[in-house]
């Protein structure tokens, strides 16, 4: 399963295939428009997901288009994995934003916290690399 980081999100967001980019957030709505990145489309399937219920989501393919790249958000990347999973399933080009909303907000905002996980991820990639 594929996964974006939240630098490598904003430098796509910034270049020109951003056309071909597909945000799909399947926070609960309130969250949603509490604090989204732009562009986002809202899919609220969040609890059912966490459920392990992926009814809904399967009901609203049709909204999501199959030839662009979709990248899945939620709070924290967990559930989101899930969603992903349904969409490379059907067929799409899917990844997770690692991290969610939690790691965009910490990126942008340049956290401690955000800079200690990417360090994980850098090693993640580096250990994957060698084996």
């Amino acid at each position: 399963m594929k996964r974006i980081r939240p630098d490598e999100l904003e430098a796509r967001l910034e270049s020109n295939s951003r056309d071909d980019l597909f945000l799909l957030d399947i926070r609960p709505e309130p969250a949603f428009r509490a604090d989204s990145i732009e562009r986002s489309y809202n899919i609220p399937v969040y609890d059912d997901l966490r459920r392990g219920d992926d009814a809904e989501l399967r009901d609203r393919l049709d909204e999501i288009p199959p030839e662009n790249d979709v990248v899945v958000v939620c709070k924290m990347g967990v559930v989101a994995k899930r969603a992903t999973s349904v969409l490379e399933e059907e067929g799409y080009d899917a990844a997770t934003l690692a991290g969610g909303m939690s790691g965009w907000t910490g990126y942008r905002t340049g956290s401690l916290g955000y800079r200690l996980r990417s360090v994980v991820w850098s090693l993640r990639e580096s250990m994957q690399a060698v084996s």
